[in-house]
C-alpha cells in the first residue's frame, strides 16, 4: 500500500502498557498523593509508610521537600494548581513555593491535567531563566581534534553557548575534551564545554580545567536500575558536590522511558517516575536536570500522549526550581512533521537551554546518534525563528564569517598538539578541516594519533593551564587570555548559580541575575530590535532589489516598439495576444524558467499551425491576465484572446464572456514552459475557428510552489504595478534579437 512506504510507517507505536510502564501519564499503577508528617519527618510519601520506602522515597522524603509549605501544598486541589500555573497574574515565586512542597504522585498528578497549549503557557512563566539560550554537540566520527576545534569556533558564532562532545574509544577524550576547549574559546569568550564520559573521567578533566560543567550524571525513577548502575541516590549527590566543590557547573540527566528500556519501571507511569527523578536531582543540590526524553525518547514518543508528557517533564523541572535542560537532543522519528511537532512546541514556549544537544555537526558525525535537529536542519531552525519571532539563540553566519574562524581555530588548536607535543598535523590538515563539511570530507587520520594523544594528556597531568601557556606561547593571546578567564571563573564560582551561562563578554545570566519575570503580555524576555533584525537575516532572504535583478541575464531578449492605438477589427480569422504593462520592459522571464521572448515565440507558432492570424497589443491599465486577455478579446475579429503576464500566468478569453470567466487558465506559471505556451496558442485558433481545443494537462507535480515563487511573484507584479499607465492598448511590433 502506498502509505506503508511514508516515512511515518517506520516509526513503531504501540498501545498502553502499563505493567511494561509503556503509558505516558496518569497510570492505573501510580499511587494516589500523600504526605504524612510526624514529628518534623515524613513518615508516608505517596501512599507508601516509612517502613518501606526504597531509596529514592528515603532521599526524597528526607532532603527534597520543603515540610513548612507540605500540608498547604498537598492541600492545594489540582485544579486549583494547575489555574495557578497558566495564570499570568500569579507569581512565578508562589507556583515555586507550592510545589517545593508537593509529592512527585501530586505534581504527576497536576501536570496530568494540562493541555499541550496550558503546558506552554506554564513554561512561559515558570522557566527559570529569562534568557533562553542552546547547546550543541560538537564530536566527529575519528575525533579528529582540528575539525573539533573549527567546529566549536563554528556553534559559538553561530549562538550555542554549551557545546557538548563525546567519543566512541575513551581514549580519544581527553584530546576531544582539549580540542572542544580551545576551539570554543575563539569566536567569543564564555562558552561553557563538557566532555560526556564515564563519570571518573569526566570528573578528573573537569577537575584539570579541560571542561567547564557535567550534565550525564543520570538518575533513575525505580530503585532497581540505580542497584543495576551500581548508584545510589546518595552516590550522586556526593558527585554533584564533587563537582561543584571545584567550580564545575553540573546538571542531573533524567528522562522518561529510560525505566522502560531496563525493564525496571514498576509499572508506574513515565511522567511519574520522572517527578520523582525531579525531586530527587532537587534533593541532592544539583543545578537542573536535563529530560524531556533524552535516550528514551523513542519509547516516549511510542506510546499515546508520549509528546505531552515530555513537555511536562520539562515543566516539572521548572517547577522544582532548577534549571531546564528541555531534550531534543535524540532523533525520535523518521517523520520530518513529527519530529517538528516534537521540538517546536517548546521552541515556542521557551526553556533555559532549548536543545540538551542541537547536533551543530552532521547527522552521520555525532557521536551521540543524530540529534532531532542537526546541521542539515539549521537553515530550517534559523527560518522556523524568523516565522515564529522567537528566541532560539542563533544567528545566520555567511562563509566570509565563519571560514576565517574556522581557520583560526584549527590553527589554535594545531598550535597547543605542537607545543604540548601531543601530534604534529600540517598545512594541508588544517586546510581541510577549514572547508570540511564533516569528517568524510577530511583525508584519514592516523587512527592511534587521537588516543596516544589522550593518553600523554592524562599521563602528563596537562590541565587548562598547559592549554594557556602554550596558546600564549605561539601567539593565540586572545585565546589564551578567554582559556584562563574560564578557569579563573571557577574561582568565583558566580557560574554555579541555578541556570547561569556566560555571555560573549563573560557577565552571568542567572536565576539571580537574569530571573524569569513572565507576568502576561508584554512582560517578560522579548526580543529587542537589534535582536529581530538579526533573527531575520537568514541566507535564504532575498530583497526586492534581489528578485527583480534574477530578471537581469533576460534582459533584451525581444524588443516591443509602441505602435498605433489597437483598434477591434473585422477579420474573423484573427486572434490578438494581449502583453501585460511591464512585459519585455522589466519583466524578462516567467517564474518557468523561460524568457518572455520565447513564450510570446511558442504562444505565435501555435496560432501559426492552426493558421489562424495574430495580433500583439500591450494592455496598459491593468495586470490582471483576466483583464488583459478579455480586453485582446474585444479587439479580436475573432472574439478570442489571449492574456499573457510576464510572470508567465496566461489564458484564454472569450469577448462575450464576464472579465473573470476565461476559456482556458493557465494559472501554474511555474510549470508552463514553451510546449504548454505553444498548445495554448494552437488552442486558442481552434476556439476562433470552432474547432475542438485538445485537452491540455500540466506536468505532474506534488511541489509546494509557494514558498518557492510567491515572494518572486510580489516582486515581479511590483514591477508590473509601476508600469501600468491610464492609457487604452497600443498594438507593439516585435523584435527577435
Amino acid at each position: 500500500m502506498f502509505f506503508d512506504t511514508r516515512p511515518i510507517s517506520s516509526d513503531t507505536l504501540v498501545p498502553d502498557d502499563p505493567a511494561l510502564g509503556l503509558i505516558a501519564m496518569s497510570g492505573p499503577n501510580d499511587p494516589a498523593p500523600s504526605i504524612r508528617i510526624a514529628q518534623g519527618r515524613i513518615v508516608e510519601l505517596d501512599g507508601v509508610a516509612e517502613a518501606n520506602f526504597d531509596l529514592i522515597d528515603e532521599f526524597i522524603a528526607r532532603r527534597g521537600l520543603d515540610l513548612d509549605v507540605a500540608d498547604e501544598a498537598m492541600a492545594t486541589a489540582d485544579l486549583d494548581y494547575a489555574l495557578m500555573l497558566v495564570d499570568p497574574g500569579v507569581p512565578r515565586r508562589d507556583c515555586v513555593r507550592l510545589a517545593g512542597g508537593m509529592s512527585p504522585a501530586k505534581l504527576a498528578h497536576v501536570l496530568a491535567l494540562m493541555t499541550p497549549v496550558e503546558l506552554m503557557s506554564a513554561m512561559t512563566k515558570m522557566r527559570v531563566r529569562r534568557t533562553p539560550s542552546i547547546q550543541a554537540h560538537v564530536t566527529n566520527r575519528v575525533d579528529h581534534p582540528l575539525l573539533i576545534a573549527a567546529d566549536a569556533a563554528s556553534a559559538v558564532a553561530l549562538g550555542f553557548r554549551e557545546l557538548e562532545t563525546t567519543v566512541p574509544v575513551l581514549r580519544d577524550a581527553p584530546s576531544n575534551a582539549l580540542a572542544l576547549l580551545v576551539g570554543s574559546q575563539v569566536a567569543g569568550a564564555g562558552a561553557l564545554t563538557q566532555c560526556s564520559v564515564e563519570e571518573r573521567t569526566e570528573l578528573e578533566l573537569g577537575l584539570r580545567g579541560l571542561t567547564t560543567y557535567a550534565e550525564t550524571v543520570s538518575v533513575y525513577g525505580t530503585e532497581q536500575v540505580f542497584v543495576d548502575g551500581d548508584d545510589t541516590p546518595w552516590s550522586k549527590a556526593f558527585l554533584a558536590a564533587c563537582y561543584a566543590s571545584r567550580g564545575l557547573k553540573m546538571r542531573f540527566t533524567s528522562g522518561s522511558g529510560a525505566e522502560c528500556l531496563m525493564g525496571a519501571a514498576e509499572g508506574r507511569s513515565m511522567l511519574y517516575l520522572e517527578s520523582r527523578c525531579v525531586a530527587l536531582s532537587r534533593a541532592a543540590g544539583a543545578q537542573g536536570v536535563q529530560n524531556g526524553g533524552i535516550d528514551g525518547v523513542s519509547v516516549t514518543a511510542s506510546v499515546q500522549d508520549g509528546m505531552r508528557e515530555v513537555l511536562a517533564e520539562n515543566l516539572c523541572v521548572m517547577l522544582r526550581d532548577l534549571e531546564s535542560c528541555a531534550g531534543n537532543d535524540t532523533l525520535m522519528s523518521f517523520s520530518d512533521i513529527r519530529r517538528t511537532s516534537h521540538t517546536l512546541p517548546l521552541l515556542l514556549a521557551g526553556a533555559d537551554f532549548l536543545f540538551s544537544g542541537f547536533g551543530s555537526i552532521p547527522a552521520y558525525d555525532n557521536a551521540f546518534g543524530p540529534s532531532n535537529f542537526n546541521a542539515e536542519d539549521l537553515d530550517d531552525y534559523l527560518v522556523l525563528q524568523r516565522d515564529w519571532g522567537f528566541e532560539g539563540g542563533l544567528r545566520s553566519r555567511s562563509d566570509e564569517d565563519l571560514l576565517p574562524l574556522r581557520r583560526r581555530a584549527a590553527e589554535a588548536c594545531r598550535a597547543v598538539y605542537d607545543e604540548l607535543g601531543l601530534a604534529a598535523f600540517s598545512d594541508e590538515d588544517v586546510e581541510a578541516v577549514v572547508v570540511a563539511h564533516g569528517s568524510l570530507d577530511l583525508p584519514p587520520l592516523d587512527p592511534g594519533l587521537v588516543p596516544a594523544a589522550g593518553d600523554a594528556i592524562m599521563a602528563r597531568g596537562i590541565t587548562g593551564l598547559h592549554v594557556v601557556d602554550a596558546l600564549a606561547q605561539r601567539g593565540f593571546t586572545i585565546e589564551s587570555e578567554r582559556v584562563l578567564a574560564m578557569l579563573r571563573a571557577r574561582l568565583d564560582g558566580d557560574h554555579l548559580q541555578t541556570a547561569a551561562i556566560y555571555d560573549t563578554e563573560m557577565r552571568v545570566l542567572s536565576n539571580l541575575t537574569d530571573p524569569n519575570d513572565y507576568s502576561g503580555p508584554g512582560s517578560g524576555y522579548r526580543i529587542s530590535a537589534d535582536r529581530r533584525d538579526q533573527i531575520g537575516r537568514v541566507r535564504q532572504e532575498r530583497t526586492h532589489a534581489d528578485l527583480v535583478a534574477e530578471q537581469g541575464p533576460a534582459a533584451g531578449c525581444l524588443r516591443v516598439a509602441n505602435g498605433r492605438p489597437a483598434r477591434e477589427r473585422p477579420r474573423p480569422d484573427e486572434v490578438v495576444v494581449g502583453l501585460s504593462p511591464a512585459f519585455a520592459v522589466t519583466v524578462w522571464q516567467t517564474l518557468g524558467g523561460c524568457t518572455v521572448a520565447e513564450a510570446l515565440r511558442q504562444v505565435l507558432a501555435g496560432l501559426e499551425e492552426e493558421g489562424v492570424a495574430s495580433r500583439v497589443v500591450r494592455v496598459r491599465r491593468s495586470i490582471d491576465v483576466g483583464n488583459i486577455g478579455w480586453t485582446a478579446a474585444r479587439l479580436s475579429g475573432s472574439g478570442v484572446g489571449i492574456g499573457l503576464q510576464g510572470k508567465g500566468t496566461a489564458l484564454i478569453h472569450r469577448a462575450d464572456l464576464p472579465v473573470l470567466a476565461n476559456l482556458e487558465l493557465y494559472s501554474n506559471a511555474a510549470l508552463v514552459g514553451p510546449p504548454l505556451y505553444r498548445a495554448l496558442g494552437r488552442n486558442a485558433a481552434r476556439h476562433a475557428r470552432g474547432a475542438t481545443p485538445e485537452p491540455v494537462l500540466l506536468p505532474e507535480s506534488a511541489e509546494p510552489f509557494g514558498p518557492r515563487y510567491h515572494a518572486r511573484v510580489v516582486a515581479l507584479v511590483a514591477e508590473e504595478r509601476r508600469a501600468v499607465e491610464p492609457l487604452d492598448p497600443i498594438e507593439v511590433e516585435l523584435t527577435w534579437p
